[in-house]
C-alpha cells in the first residue's frame, strides 16, 4: 500500500485538484453560480484517496510490463522492425513534400496519414525480414557448425538450485566463470519461500541460499544483477528461465537434472555444476591400485562399499567381510552414470 508513495501522493494531489474542478462544474449547473461547497469539497475528498490507489496502475505497471515485453522480443526483430519503418517514413517524407503547399487540414492531414501507414507498412514488412537480418547480426545463441561458441562472455542466468548448491560462490572465485550472473527476482522470492518454510531441512536450505548470493554480492568476483523479472500467471520457474534464456541468447546455470534436459532440447546453453564436478574428478584407471575404507554392504552379495575423498563410490568384490575396515583394492573398471563416475574394484589382501 505503500509502496511508491511520491507517486501515489501525486496522485491523490492530481485527482483532488480534478475533483475540485468537477464540483464546480457540478455546482454552476445546478445551481448557476460555482461554488466549492459542497460538491467541491465532497469530490476533492473522494478524488484524494482514489488518484493515490489508482495512479501505479495507470502509470508504473503499464509501463514495467511494457518493458518487460519489449525486452523478451529477439534483437533481430528490433533490428529488422527498426530499419523497415526508417524507410517506410522516408518515403512518406519524399511523398508529402508536394502535399504541404495545399490548403487546410489537407496540408498537414494527409501526409500525417501517409506517414502513418506508409510507416507501419515498413514495420510489419521490417519484422517479416527478421530472419535476413538475423543473418548479418546473429543473435548470441545462434549456432553454427564447426564454430565454438564462448559461453564465458555473455549473461548467465543462476537456477535456485545452483544457489542452494552453493559450489557456484566458490566457482566464481577461480576465476573460471566471466560474464554477469543474473538472478531473476522470482528466483530471489523461490529462495525466501524456502527459507520461511515449516520443514527445518527446506528452511536450512533457503537460508543457505540467501548466504550464498550474499556472499556472491560482497565478493564481487563475479558481477550479480537482480532481474527485475516476476511468474507470470501459471508460469513455472523452470519454463520461465527457458524463456527468459531464449529471449535474452544467455547461458543457465543449474544443478537440476530436468531443466538442464528441457534448456538443452530448446538450444538453450546450459552450465551444469554436477557435470563440471564430475568431470574434474580424477581419472582412475583399470589396473590402478587404492587404499579406501570400507563402510557399508553393497547390494550384490558380497560386495563392499567405499569411497573416495571426491565422493566416488567404490564398489569392492568380496569387501563385505572387511567392513569398517581400509583395504587396498585393485581398480578392474570404471562406469560413467548420469549420477556420476562409480568405480568397480578388486580387493587385493585375501
Amino acid at each position: 500500500m505503500f509502496r511508491n508513495w511520491p507517486l501515489r501522493l501525486l496522485g491523490a494531489a492530481g485527482f483532488g485538484a480534478l475533483g475540485w474542478r468537477l464540483g464546480g462544474m457540478v455546482s454552476q449547473v445546478s445551481s448557476s453560480k460555482e461554488e466549492f461547497l459542497p460538491w467541491g469539497l465532497a469530490l476533492s475528498l473522494s478524488g484524494l484517496p482514489i488518484g493515490a490507489l489508482v495512479m501505479p496502475y495507470i502509470t508504473t505497471v503499464p509501463l514495467s510490463k511494457g518493458i518487460d515485453r519489449f525486452n523478451q522480443v529477439p534483437t533481430a526483430t528490433l533490428m529488422s522492425g527498426t530499419i523497415g519503418l526508417f524507410i517506410g517514413l522516408v518515403f512518406a517524407s519524399l511523398l508529402s513534400v508536394p502535399l504541404y503547399s495545399l490548403e487546410g487540414w489537407h496540408g498537414w492531414g494527409i501526409p500525417l496519414m501517409l506517414s502513418f501507414g506508409l510507416g507501419s507498412m515498413g514495420l510489419l514488412l521490417g519484422v517479416q525480414r527478421e530472419a535476413d537480418v538475423g543473418y548479418v547480426f546473429p543473435r548470441p545463441e545462434a549456432k553454427t557448425a564447426g564454430v565454438v561458441d564462448d559461453i564465458h562472455s555473455g549473461r548467465i542466468l543462476v537456477d535456485t538450485s545452483a544457489v542452494i548448491d552453493g559450489r557456484i560462490a566458490d566457482l566464481t572465485q577461480t576465476g573460471f566463470v566471466e560474464g554477469t550472473l543474473l538472478v531473476p527476482r522470482f528466483v530471489l522470492d523461490e529462495l525466501r519461500h524456502i527459507a520461511d518454510s515449516s520443514d527445518p531441512i527446506r528452511r536450512t536450505r533457503g537460508r543457505r541460499g540467501l548466504e550464498v548470493l550474499t556472499k556472491l554480492r560482497e565478493n564481487r568476483s563475479v558481477p550479480v544483477e537482480v532481474l527485475d523479472q516476476d511468474l507470470t500467471n501459471g508460469t513455472e520457474v523452470d519454463a520461465m528461465l527457458v524463456k527468459i534464456a531464449d529471449s535474452m541468447g544467455a547461458s543457465i546455470l543449474t544443478t537440476d537434472f530436468n531443466l538442464n534436459r528441457v534448456a538443452e532440447l530448446q538450444g538453450i546453453r546450459v552450465l551444469n555444476v554436477n557435470e563440471l564436478a564430475n568431470a574434474l574428478k580424477p581419472v582412475v584407471l583399470p589396473g590402478e591400485e587404492l587404499h579406501v575404507s570400507i563402510i557399508q554392504e553393497g547390494k550384490e552379495s558380497g560386495q563392499g562399499i567405499a569411497y573416495l575423498d571426491d565422493g566416488t563410490m567404490v564398489v569392492v568384490e568380496g569387501g563385505k567381510k572387511f567392513i569398517n575396515s581400509n583395504r587396498d583394492v585393485t581398480v578392474t573398471r570404471v562406469l560413467q552414470t548420469g549420477a556420476g563416475r562409480m568405480i568397480f574394484a578388486q580387493n587385493r589382501q585375501n
